[in-house]
């Protein structure tokens, strides 16, 4: 077990690349924690690069959490014999990589790119059913945030419902884990929809500290 444990930090240390950050700082020579949201990940990204720029980065950050669980679980169960729940074990580890990039300290993004590559590379319906329903929360709260939520809450549900009785409970609980610290890092946001201060996108902007 020595490998796939092994390979369990390396997802880790694949979600702590601060692509964001490094991108920033090579095209402008600034920090980008200290424009707009001081957040890494894509939306500040494009504030400090151009609009163009979050497609790149939100890429990467996506596959921060798809290498580790498609790939490197794949890896550990095909050849080391892993138990197949591994692979949400590395999705896991790579989220908390980039919440918690070794890096930089430890302070890192909000992790939803992330855990969406991450999903993907286990369960991609559910992914699926978690982008329509970020979509649809977004435009009818019109809020970045609470479609990030919402759809994070989606997961372990939806996973539920398409697996029925073959649905596994490490993955379950990984999911519904997952929700949790999407929640945990959306608090500032969540205490602002609550107080009506949260931006709307199509709206008129009160605040810049609203990203995913």
């Amino acid at each position: 077990m020595i490998i796939p444990i092994l390979l369990g930090v390396a997802s880790y240390l694949i979600g702590s690349i601060p692509f964001g950050y490094v991108l920033v700082y090579m095209l402008r020579g600034i920090d980008v924690r200290t424009v707009g949201s001081r957040n890494l990940g894509a939306t500040n990204v494009a504030r400090a690069l151009g609009t163009p720029w979050f497609a790149v980065v939100f890429a990467f950050d996506f596959a921060k959490g798809f290498v580790p669980a498609f790939v490197l679980g794949g890896v550990a169960v095909r050849s080391f014999d892993a138990p197949p729940e591994i692979a949400v074990a590395y999705g896991v580890a790579a989220m908390a990589g980039h919440i918690w990039p070794v890096y930089l300290r430890f302070k890192g993004g909000k992790g939803v790119a992330t855990a969406a590559g991450a999903v993907t590379g286990i369960a991609p319906v559910t992914l699926g059913i978690a982008a329509v329903v970020f979509v649809i929360a977004l435009f009818a709260g019109r809020m970045v945030s609470l479609g990030s939520i919402v759809a994070t809450a989606s997961l372990p549900v939806s996973y539920l419902v398409l697996e029925g009785k073959d649905a596994s409970p490490v993955v379950t609980v990984a999911f519904a884990f997952m929700f949790l610290l999407v929640l945990w890092k959306h608090r500032a946001n969540i205490g602002r929809i609550v107080r009506g201060e949260e931006p709307k996108i199509f709206g008129k902007k009160k605040t810049e500290a609203s990203d995913a």
